[in-house]
C-alpha cells in the first residue's frame, strides 16, 4: 500500500507539467479586495466619525461623510471602476 502510493508520487511528479498560461489570473482579485478592505474601511470611517462628533466639529463631520460615502461607492458597487473607465474613454473619443 505505502509502496503503491509512493510509486503514485514518483509518476505524478515524473510526469510533464502543462503549459503555463500566458498571464496571471487576476479573476475574482477585485472581489477579494473588496472582501479585505471594506470592514477596514468601516472601521476607521466609524471611528473617525465618532471622533468628529465628540469633539463637536459638525462642518468636517459632514464633510467627513460626504467624502466617505464617495469612496464607499467604489468599494461596494461592482463593476463602478469599469464603468466609469469605459464612461470616460467614450467621452474622449477613445474605443
Amino acid at each position: 500500500m505505502i509502496l503503491k502510493t509512493i510509486a503514485d508520487h514518483v509518476l505524478d511528479l515524473a510526469a510533464p507539467s502543462p503549459a503555463p498560461t500566458t498571464g496571471i489570473n487576476t479573476e475574482g482579485l477585485a472581489d477579494f479586495l473588496r472582501k479585505f478592505f471594506a470592514p477596514l474601511f468601516l472601521a476607521v470611517v466609524s471611528v473617525v466619525a465618532i471622533f468628529f462628533l465628540f469633539t463637536r466639529e459638525i462642518t468636517r463631520f459632514v464633510q467627513f461623510i460626504i467624502l466617505a460615502i464617495a469612496i464607499g461607492v467604489i468599494f461596494y458597487v461592482p463593476n463602478i471602476i469599469e464603468v466609469t473607465a469605459k464612461a470616460i474613454a467614450g467621452a474622449l473619443g477613445i474605443k
